[in-house]
Protein backbone atom coordinates (compact mmCIF):
# COMPACT_ATOMS: atom_id res chain seq x y z
CA UNK A 1 0.00 0.00 0.00
CA UNK A 2 2.81 2.39 0.89
CA UNK A 3 4.57 1.80 -2.45
CA UNK A 4 1.37 2.78 -4.29
CA UNK A 5 1.37 6.18 -2.60
CA UNK A 6 5.03 6.66 -3.39
CA UNK A 7 4.36 5.63 -6.97
CA UNK A 8 1.71 8.32 -7.40
CA UNK A 9 4.07 10.93 -5.99
CA UNK A 10 6.82 9.58 -8.24
CA UNK A 11 4.66 9.88 -11.37
CA UNK A 12 3.46 13.36 -10.45
CA UNK A 13 7.01 14.50 -9.73
CA UNK A 14 8.33 13.13 -13.02
CA UNK A 15 5.44 14.73 -14.91
CA UNK A 16 6.08 18.07 -13.20
CA UNK A 17 9.82 17.84 -13.98
CA UNK A 18 9.10 17.18 -17.65
CA UNK A 19 6.61 20.03 -17.85
CA UNK A 20 8.99 22.47 -16.17
CA UNK A 21 11.70 21.45 -18.63
CA UNK A 22 9.37 22.33 -21.50
CA UNK A 23 8.91 25.91 -20.26
CA UNK A 24 10.53 28.37 -22.64
CA UNK A 25 13.47 30.37 -21.34
CA UNK A 26 15.42 33.22 -22.89
CA UNK A 27 18.44 32.02 -24.82
CA UNK A 28 20.81 33.56 -22.28
CA UNK A 29 19.29 31.44 -19.48
CA UNK A 30 19.12 28.08 -21.29
CA UNK A 31 22.54 27.06 -19.97
CA UNK A 32 21.25 27.42 -16.40
CA UNK A 33 18.38 24.95 -16.92
CA UNK A 34 19.08 21.90 -14.74
CA UNK A 35 18.13 18.35 -15.69
CA UNK A 36 15.11 18.19 -13.37
CA UNK A 37 14.04 14.79 -14.66
CA UNK A 38 17.40 13.36 -13.67
CA UNK A 39 17.24 14.98 -10.24
CA UNK A 40 13.76 13.60 -9.56
CA UNK A 41 14.79 10.13 -10.73
CA UNK A 42 17.89 10.25 -8.52
CA UNK A 43 15.83 11.35 -5.51
CA UNK A 44 13.43 8.44 -5.87
CA UNK A 45 16.26 6.01 -6.61
CA UNK A 46 17.82 7.05 -3.31
CA UNK A 47 14.71 7.28 -1.13
CA UNK A 48 12.17 4.92 -2.73
CA UNK A 49 14.01 2.51 -5.05
CA UNK A 50 10.96 0.24 -5.20
CA UNK A 51 9.25 2.78 -7.48
CA UNK A 52 12.21 4.23 -9.40
CA UNK A 53 14.31 1.61 -11.09
CA UNK A 54 16.22 1.31 -14.32
CA UNK A 55 13.10 0.43 -16.28
CA UNK A 56 11.36 3.62 -15.24
CA UNK A 57 14.50 5.61 -16.03
CA UNK A 58 14.55 4.11 -19.51
CA UNK A 59 10.85 4.71 -20.18
CA UNK A 60 10.89 8.28 -18.91
CA UNK A 61 14.13 8.89 -20.81
CA UNK A 62 12.41 7.81 -24.02
CA UNK A 63 9.48 10.10 -23.25
CA UNK A 64 11.96 12.92 -22.63
CA UNK A 65 13.56 12.17 -26.01
CA UNK A 66 10.17 12.56 -27.66
CA UNK A 67 9.36 15.75 -25.76
CA UNK A 68 12.70 17.54 -26.05
CA UNK A 69 13.80 16.32 -29.47
CA UNK A 70 17.29 15.23 -30.38
CA UNK A 71 18.63 11.74 -30.88
CA UNK A 72 16.09 9.08 -29.93
CA UNK A 73 17.45 7.14 -26.97
CA UNK A 74 19.90 9.81 -25.81
CA UNK A 75 17.99 10.79 -22.67
CA UNK A 76 17.06 7.16 -22.07
CA UNK A 77 20.72 6.14 -22.00
CA UNK A 78 21.69 9.08 -19.82
CA UNK A 79 18.84 8.52 -17.33
CA UNK A 80 19.55 4.80 -17.06
CA UNK A 81 23.22 5.46 -16.30
CA UNK A 82 22.34 8.23 -13.84
CA UNK A 83 19.84 6.04 -11.95
CA UNK A 84 22.20 3.06 -12.06
CA UNK A 85 24.95 5.08 -10.39
CA UNK A 86 22.50 6.45 -7.82
CA UNK A 87 21.27 2.93 -7.02
CA UNK A 88 24.81 1.55 -6.94
CA UNK A 89 25.91 4.09 -4.32
CA UNK A 90 22.51 4.43 -2.66
CA UNK A 91 23.49 3.22 0.79
CA UNK A 92 26.40 5.64 0.96
CA UNK A 93 24.59 8.65 -0.49
CA UNK A 94 21.48 8.33 1.67
CA UNK A 95 23.36 8.93 4.89
CA UNK A 96 25.36 11.93 3.72
CA UNK A 97 24.21 15.32 4.96
CA UNK A 98 22.37 17.24 2.25
CA UNK A 99 25.42 19.42 1.49
CA UNK A 100 27.57 16.35 0.82
CA UNK A 101 24.74 14.81 -1.18
CA UNK A 102 24.76 17.96 -3.26
CA UNK A 103 28.45 17.43 -4.04
CA UNK A 104 27.73 13.83 -5.03
CA UNK A 105 24.82 14.99 -7.20
CA UNK A 106 27.20 17.45 -8.84
CA UNK A 107 29.52 14.55 -9.71
CA UNK A 108 26.59 12.54 -11.12
CA UNK A 109 25.44 15.51 -13.20
CA UNK A 110 28.95 16.15 -14.51
CA UNK A 111 29.06 12.49 -15.53
CA UNK A 112 25.74 13.05 -17.31
CA UNK A 113 27.24 16.04 -19.12
CA UNK A 114 30.24 13.98 -20.21
CA UNK A 115 27.87 11.35 -21.64
CA UNK A 116 25.94 14.10 -23.41
CA UNK A 117 29.21 15.46 -24.80
CA UNK A 118 30.21 12.01 -26.11
CA UNK A 119 26.85 11.55 -27.78
CA UNK A 120 27.12 14.99 -29.39
CA UNK A 121 30.68 14.38 -30.56
CA UNK A 122 29.80 10.99 -32.05
CA UNK A 123 26.88 12.71 -33.78
CA UNK A 124 29.24 15.14 -35.47
CA UNK A 125 28.49 18.23 -33.40
CA UNK A 126 31.26 20.61 -32.47
CA UNK A 127 32.64 21.34 -29.03
CA UNK A 128 29.95 23.00 -26.90
CA UNK A 129 30.45 26.40 -25.29
CA UNK A 130 31.64 26.71 -21.70
CA UNK A 131 28.05 27.42 -20.61
CA UNK A 132 27.30 23.75 -21.39
CA UNK A 133 28.91 22.88 -18.03
CA UNK A 134 26.72 25.25 -15.94
CA UNK A 135 23.77 22.88 -15.68
CA UNK A 136 25.46 20.53 -13.14
CA UNK A 137 26.32 23.53 -10.96
CA UNK A 138 22.69 24.68 -10.98
CA UNK A 139 21.46 21.12 -10.39
CA UNK A 140 23.75 20.72 -7.38
CA UNK A 141 22.61 24.11 -6.06
CA UNK A 142 18.91 23.25 -6.23
CA UNK A 143 19.37 19.67 -4.97
CA UNK A 144 18.90 20.56 -1.26
CA UNK A 145 15.67 22.42 -2.01
CA UNK A 146 14.34 19.69 -4.28
CA UNK A 147 15.32 17.03 -1.75
CA UNK A 148 13.51 18.84 1.07
CA UNK A 149 10.42 19.43 -1.07
CA UNK A 150 10.11 15.83 -2.26
CA UNK A 151 11.03 14.43 1.15
CA UNK A 152 8.38 16.56 2.81
CA UNK A 153 5.74 15.46 0.30
CA UNK A 154 6.75 11.81 0.64
CA UNK A 155 6.68 11.89 4.45
CA UNK A 156 3.41 13.83 4.50
CA UNK A 157 1.84 11.21 2.24
CA UNK A 158 3.20 8.43 4.47
CA UNK A 159 1.69 10.05 7.59
CA UNK A 160 -1.69 10.53 5.91
CA UNK A 161 -1.78 6.80 5.00
CA UNK A 162 -1.35 5.67 8.61
CA UNK A 163 -4.51 4.39 10.30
Amino acid sequence: MRARGHYRLFLLSVLAAMLVALLPLPTALLAFKPMLLGLVLVYFALEAPEVAGLGHAFIFGLIADLLYGGIFGEHALRMVILVYLALRFRFRLRFFPVAQQSAAIFALLVNDRVLDLWIRMFGGAGWPPIAFWLSPVVGAAIWPWLFLLLDGLRLKRRQSERP
